[in-house]
């Protein structure tokens, strides 16, 4: 856990890539086989199972400290996250562990089995035996996940500087299905994995937004251009005639959509098919607020297959007869495609047709009328170009259409997490209903270090009511927001879902009667 430790307390002081490069690969070069393998796993989001409720770290941290609740409210108030306030508020250590990192998760693992008197004595064993930033640690492996601020991409290169591997055939190498203690670590990062597991996908080729004019692009005959959809992206494998889905955030979604199953039991070859699944009625595309139905459910009911069925929009083609043609060019592939989809003969399956245009400038009506298919703008590819790993500028772009904007006050405020605990960075925002304000988002990102601690200093100075780490504050900022897309939804008070919301820019030049109505939000939905 020591060395472990060190490594989360590096990348925690740095914003810089490289440094947290460094870090990994020192811990790869120095830590056990089987500790690198649990940290592989916890970066890479294999969520485990929480063996202990929050509930019960909260009552045990209580006992040990003889803290009242209204006292360890304030503190957690002040830190903003569970896990670090126990650590903090907890008294010295009284004795001291040092076990390995996969020691620790194999007992943590073995926890899910236990009596509840066990899980508390052993619980309350190791919070005495381990320092503050251990402590944390060990709380946040109990949670069953693990964010820290390292990316995929920056975890797979550390590897790579460790095992002088190439970062591609690294996170290929990665995905899939394994686990800790079914392979090795050399096992792993050489692949030998991959070659039997026939759900197998490869890593998403991704697009860059576009960062330039697109007559800069060159020649508009190199180029290829599609609509840009609002679904899932997924990955279809199909060898050894049978079929599995994969979402681009590497889970199995197989159950989910049984038609797409369905539909490729016919094909005879292995082929991998990159793609997006969409949920379409009467033939028009429906908002992804209906898709989300669908995700996350064991067993698709009839019921949910008729209000929400989903199609496969077909992207290109990875895999043909169990060869890997991805270094193909783009055209080649499709060439695949076209022949794989008139063989599927299925409603459920499609191959978009391309937008015809000679000229970059036939496509600018096309991208900014996007929305009226319920699109989020176009695709722009190079038709030379290969089925890159991650994100290369230069091949793919996405010209996606200008976002939607509303004026909003902000009516409650919460403190971040981690290095962000000491400022309120979560935001509610608020439009009028009448003489009412109603909540219509929540948004994270978008001001500037400088704005976040002007805002901190609003809030602490006209904070009206507080409710555990949330503050109610006066509604005089007014915060303009952009977001993607907009929908009716019962599960909001307002009425109205946004999609991906975030702050465009503070308007200091408005007050609250300045901001949107509800009324006119909504019309966005018809008109925007």
């Amino acid at each position: 856990m020591k060395h472990f430790s060190q490594l989360i307390s590096t990348v925690e002081m740095t914003n810089k890539t490289n440094a947290k490069i460094d870090a990994l690969a020192h811990y790869f070069d120095t830590a056990p086989d089987t500790d690198k393998l649990h940290l592989i796993t916890l970066f890479t989001g294999k969520r485990r199972r929480r063996p202990v409720r929050t509930n019960l770290m909260r009552e045990w941290c209580l006992e040990i400290t003889g803290y009242p609740e209204w006292l360890f409210q304030e503190c957690y108030s002040t830190v903003g996250d569970l896990g670090e306030t126990i650590a903090l508020i907890l008294p010295q250590p009284t004795h001291r562990l040092d076990r390995s990192l996969s020691t620790w998760m194999s007992e943590i693992k073995s926890l899910e089995s236990m009596e509840e008197e066990k899980v508390e004595s052993y619980v309350k064993d190791a919070w005495m035996g381990l320092e503050p930033q251990e402590r944390f640690i060990f709380n946040k492996l109990i949670g069953g996940s693990f964010r820290i601020g390292i990316s995929k991409k920056t975890l797979v290169n550390g590897l790579a500087k460790h095992t002088g591997r190439q970062p591609a055939q690294l996170m290929h190498s990665l995905m899939g299905q394994w686990s800790p203690e079914n392979i090795s670590f050399q096992e792993l990062v050489s692949g030998e994995h991959i070659n039997y597991d026939d759900s197998r996908p490869y890593p998403f080729c991704l697009a860059y937004p576009i960062d330039k004019s697109v007559e800069d692009l060159g020649d508009a005959d190199d180029w290829q251009a599609e609509y840009k959809w609002d679904g899932i992206r997924g990955q279809v494998v199909r060898r050894n005639e049978k079929t599995f889905i994969w979402s681009r955030g590497e889970e199995l979604v197989t159950p989910q959509f049984p038609e797409i199953i369905e539909a490729f039991q016919g094909v005879k070859d292995d082929v991998v098919i990159d793609g997006e699944i969409l949920p379409l009625k009467d033939g028009n595309v429906l908002l992804f607020n209906d898709l989300q139905k669908r995700l996350n459910r064991k067993n698709v009911t009839k019921k949910l297959l008729t209000e929400v069925p989903v199609e496969f929009y077909i992207y290109d083609c990875l895999e043909w007869n169990g060869i890997d043609i991805r270094e193909k060019p783009l055209s080649f592939r499709r060439q695949k495609l076209q022949g794989l989809v008139a063989s599927i003969q299925s409603p459920v399956v499609h191959m978009p047709k391309l937008i015809a245009f000679t000229k970059w400038d036939e496509l600018h009506p096309v991208r900014e009328n996007a929305r009226s298919v319920n699109s989020e703008g176009l695709m722009l590819k190079e038709r030379n170009s290969p089925y890159h790993t991650g994100r290369k500028k230069g091949d793919w772009w996405k010209w996606k259409v200008d976002p939607l904007t509303i004026d909003a006050v902000m009516i409650y405020a919460q403190r971040g997490h981690g290095r962000r605990s000491g400022h309120y960075t979560d935001y509610t925002l608020a439009v009028r209903d009448g003489d009412n304000l109603v909540t219509i988002a929540k948004a994270y990102s978008g001001l500037t270090d400088k704005e976040i601690t002007e805002v901190s200093r609003f809030v602490r100075q006209n904070a009206i009511e507080k409710f555990g780490p949330v503050r109610t504050v006066k509604p005089e900022l007014v915060f303009e927001i952009a977001f993607e897309g907009i929908a009716l939804s019962r599960r909001h008070k307002s009425g109205v879902a946004l999609r991906f919301p975030r702050i465009k820019r503070w308007r200091k030049d408005k007050s609250a009667a300045d901001i949107d109505t509800l009324e006119s939000v909504k019309q966005l939905i018809y008109h925007g």
